[in-house]
């Protein structure tokens, strides 16, 4: 986590092998000597000065020197106490194996255990300090952050160092004692074309990155290993990030007429009086609804018996019109897990898993063979054919260049300094780091055009990032403009007052790189060359077009993950995104503090299923 990796790397440093880490333990031995120098001098004084604190007993003597400290008195047979860096090792050791065994069932994703055999028949070989530069597509891990219980982006990688001599046999088990850091931190199935790990590698052999590679999925790939001074930390010396947000053009289509927000947004103007003034912002997209009402799903029903037509209208409305009262704090208790259910990531859930999930505690194939399929009636089939009509209608719609700009106009508002509490979880207005700095945020005015889709791409450029901070940027700035309200909105998301709002889909996001300004300008002076991925700028080209994206537009015209998105905010029954309203923040529900629980249902949506866990930043 970006809150730990400062220290984390600090720490190896001390717990690290003296065998393994000769330059950590020099230095350790350096400041010893010094601190011994000066205890010497010290005692010295004290004896001309006739005592002072080290003089009563001699308790202030005792406690210098380095390495075991010896244990006097009572229980004195102990024999010695281990030294800080072996009770540090110890505990980690201890902890570790803790969770393996009795987490993880001996299988974990991030400790690569060999024989004392293998590790004393391994030659021993220098380690030097790197920069690591990687592209990832996130697809199919939890994210990039290296964890015990699942398959992420610097599992691969660390599996990888192993199995090319990179990480030597001893160091395998635990990541820390390569004091492994990572520039940015990407969640679950977020994508990087570049991104940067720093660590202690044995990088001897020239053909490294090539052998790391042959260890790697085609979806995972190494850029290049360059030496940097020994003291580098790529998450302390990146200066910013630069992202890529992609999303379909349909987006910026406004609530249907029909769907909870679209009606509550139709009464609040009218009560208001500002029908002209939504109405006008949201001009270029007039009639859109009523056209595909007239031209794609009246054709459909008007194929129908009047009693099955009636139904399908039903069925429809009720699919998507979301109830969440029963589920409001208070009113029941969630259900219990069943037992062996793991609930601890629940942030790393998604619809996926939980079909999986769900296919693992259906009963046995012979059992489902001996079920005949229900046949579709033609209720479920004319309603298929209505959600499918609407969907194909979205991917038909072009974004005009007025809805462009008036998009670009509310990112312009994320620009500088702005405290963006309401954009992440388990931040407080007065806590002084959600403040951030947003350099640019600018989105691309030529559409690209992928089958019947067009995408548009966003890219921001800011000193650091907190989680789900770009995802819910996105959202607030699209929500805006889709529901034609005031740019003031995103103004007063900026104060005290808690607004709930949503996070896009984390299949657009991508990391496009990290930049090192000022270690760069450094770099001469020390002999070692700069942090600089345009060197792969071919290679990267390359493997976005032929992974990252490809993944995205796939995803997307499989799943529909933008359409299901915007659909469950539109129709979710609830006053929390109120907030577009011509009603403003007043007409949206403001939770009393960070830990009320939210309507099951919104979790996903509002990314709160990260409350309890350690913020971290990207």
């Amino acid at each position: 986590m970006a809150a730990d990796e400062t220290s984390s790397a600090a720490s190896t440093n001390m717990a690290a092998p003296v065998a393994t880490a000769a330059p950590a333990a020099e230095n350790t031995g350096d400041k010893q000597n010094n601190g011994e120098r000066k205890a010497n001098g010290n005692r010295n004084g004290d004896s001309r000065r006739g005592g002072g604190r080290g003089g009563r007993g001699g308790r202030g003597n005792d406690r210098q020197g380095g390495g075991k400290r010896k244990q006097g008195g009572q229980g004195s047979g102990k024999g010695d106490v281990p030294d800080i860096r072996e009770r540090i090792q110890r505990n980690r050791d201890a902890k570790r194996r803790k969770v393996i065994e009795e987490e993880v069932d001996g299988k974990s994703y991030m400790s690569i255990n060999f024989t004392p055999e293998e590790i004393a028949s391994e030659e021993r070989r220098p380690k030097r300090k790197v920069a690591v530069l990687i592209g990832y597509a996130g697809t199919g891990y939890h994210g990039i952050q290296i964890n015990h219980k699942e398959k992420t982006i610097e599992g691969d990688i660390f599996a990888a160092f192993v199995a090319a001599g990179a990480i030597s046999k001893v160091n395998a088990d635990d990541p820390k004692k390569s004091s492994l850091v990572r520039c940015a931190r990407t969640d679950k199935g977020v994508h990087a074309a570049g991104n940067v790990l720093s660590l202690k590698l044995i990088v001897e052999d020239e053909d490294i990155v090539e052998k790391i590679n042959a260890h790697l999925p085609e979806q995972i790939r190494i850029w290049g290993i360059q030496r940097t001074v020994n003291g580098f930390s790529c998450y302390q010396a990146c200066d910013s990030r630069w992202y890529e947000y992609l999303m379909p053009s349909y987006s910026l289509l406004p609530p249907h007429p029909q769907s909870f927000l679209g009606k509550k947004i139709a009464e609040s103007t009218k009560a208001k009086g500002v029908e002209h003034e939504y109405a006008e912002r949201l001009d270029d997209v007039k009639g859109f609804w009523e056209e595909v009402e007239k031209n794609d799903i009246e054709p459909i029903l008007a194929k129908l018996s009047p009693e099955v037509r009636e139904e399908v209208v039903r069925k429809f409305h009720a699919s998507t019109d979301q109830e969440l009262n029963e589920d409001q704090p208070g009113k029941k208790e969630p259900k219990k897990e069943k037992k062996g259910e793991d609930n601890e990531d629940i942030e790393m859930v998604d619809n996926a898993e939980e079909n999986k999930a769900s296919d693992e505690t259906a009963p046995a194939p012979q059992e489902k063979e001996a079920k005949t399929e229900k046949e579709p009636n033609p209720v479920d089939i004319a309603l298929r054919e209505v959600k499918t009509a609407y969907v194909t209608a979205k991917r038909r719609y072009r974004a005009t260049p007025e809805r462009i700009e008036k998009l670009q106009q509310a990112l312009n508002l994320y620009l500088g300094t702005h405290n963006f509490h309401n954009y992440t979880v388990l931040k407080s207005f007065k806590d002084a780091s959600a403040k951030r700095h947003i350099k640019s945020f600018e989105i691309n005015k030529t559409p690209i055009q992928i089958r019947d889709t067009e995408w548009l791409s966003l890219k921001v450029h800011g000193q650091s990032f907190m989680m789900h901070q770009i995802r819910k940027m996105v959202a607030m700035a699209v929500m805006v403009v889709r529901c034609g309200a005031p740019l003031m909105v995103i103004h007063e998301s900026y104060g005290p007052r808690r607004i709930s709002i949503p996070k896009a889909p984390g299949l657009g996001l991508m990391l496009e790189r990290p930049m090192f300004t000022e270690y760069n300008k450094k770099a001469k002076s020390f002999e070692k060359e700069p942090i600089d991925f345009s060197q792969y700028e071919d290679q990267i080209t390359k493997f976005k077009d032929d992974h990252i994206y490809r993944r995205m537009f796939e995803v997307e015209e499989n799943e529909n993950a933008f359409h299901l998105f915007f659909n469950q905010v539109d129709n979710f029954r609830t006053d929390y995104f109120l907030w577009v309203t011509a009603g403003g923040v007043d007409a949206s529900h403001e939770r009393s503090d960070r830990t009320e629980r939210v309507p099951k249902a919104l979790e996903a949506e509002l990314g709160d299923e990260a409350d309890g866990v350690v913020e971290t930043e990207t």
